[in-house]
C-alpha cells in the first residue's frame, strides 16, 4: 500500500510540475501583437510534434488557429505563415526590413554564409553566380544529356530486384548531383559521401544540442567529414 501511494504521489507531482511548465512557457511569450497558438515545452518546445507528424503538424495548427500562429520549433520561437498572399509580400519585399530566419541549428551546420542565410546585396550576388552557372543554354545542352545518360545507367542496376523505392530514389538524386557538382565518379567516394549527408539534413532539423548521440552533434560532425572529402576531392 505504501508503495503504491508513493507512485501515486510521484504521478501528481510530475503532473504538477509538468502543467507548471507548460502555463510557465505560455504566459512567457503571451505578448501584445502576437498571433494564437501554442509554444509547448520550454527548450524542446513543440519540436518533437513538428518532427513526428511532419506537414499534418502544419495543417493541424491552422485548423486550430488559422493561417498565422506562434509556435516553438527547433529551439526557436517561430510565427509560422500558410497565407499565399503574405508570405508573397514578405519574399517580394525582403529588402525592405522583412528578412527570412532560419533555425539556428540549421546555420550552425550549414554556415551562415550559407545562401539561405544572407541577405541584400550579398544574397543578390551569390544567387546571381548560381543562375548564371544554370542557364537554360546550359540545363539543356549540358546538365540533361549528362543526368539522363547518369539516370539511365542508374536505373539499369534496379532491374530484376526488390528495392525500396523511396531509398533508391533519394540515393540516385544525391549521387547525380554529387557527379554534377563535384564530378565523383567513384564508386567508394559517393557510398561514403551518402550516409554523412543524410547525417548532415537531419542534423539541420534537429534542436541545437551539442550533446554526445544527438542528431545536432552528428550533423556537424558529418559536416566537417564533408568538407574533407571534398577538399580531397579537390585537391586529387
Amino acid at each position: 500500500m505504501a508503495v503504491l501511494l508513493m507512485v501515486l504521489a510521484a504521478v501528481l507531482f510530475l503532473f504538477s510540475v509538468s502543467s507548471a511548465l507548460l502555463r510557465w512557457n505560455e504566459v512567457r511569450y503571451r505578448k501584445k501583437g502576437l498571433p494564437p497558438g501554442t509554444m509547448g515545452w520550454p527548450v524542446f518546445g513543440e519540436t518533437t510534434d513538428f518532427l513526428k507528424q511532419g506537414p499534418n503538424f502544419m495543417k493541424n495548427q491552422r485548423a486550430r488557429y488559422g493561417n498565422i500562429f506562434k509556435s516553438h520549433i527547433l529551439g526557436c520561437p517561430t510565427i509560422v505563415s500558410m497565407d499565399p498572399e503574405l508570405n508573397r509580400y514578405i519574399l517580394m519585399n525582403e529588402g525592405k526590413g522583412l528578412v527570412p530566419g532560419y533555425p539556428q541549428s540549421m546555420l550552425d551546420i550549414l554556415g551562415n554564409r550559407n545562401i539561405a542565410a544572407v541577405h541584400g546585396s550579398t544574397h543578390k550576388y551569390m544567387r546571381g553566380a548560381l543562375l548564371a552557372l544554370i542557364s537554360p543554354a546550359m540545363i539543356r545542352e549540358q546538365l540533361l544529356p549528362t543526368i539522363d545518360e547518369f539516370m539511365r545507367t542508374h536505373l539499369s542496376f534496379w532491374d530484376s530486384r526488390i528495392i525500396d523505392i523511396q531509398q533508391m530514389t533519394k540515393e540516385m538524386a544525391l549521387l547525380s548531383a554529387l557527379k554534377q557538382i563535384a564530378g565523383a565518379d567513384s564508386c567508394s567516394m559517393s557510398q561514403a559521401f551518402m550516409p554523412e549527408f543524410f547525417k548532415l539534413v537531419l542534423g539541420t532539423l534537429s534542436l541545437p544540442i551539442d550533446l554526445p548521440g544527438t542528431c545536432y552533434r552528428r550533423g556537424v560532425q558529418a559536416r566537417k567529414n564533408i568538407i574533407s572529402m571534398l577538399r580531397q576531392l579537390i585537391e586529387g
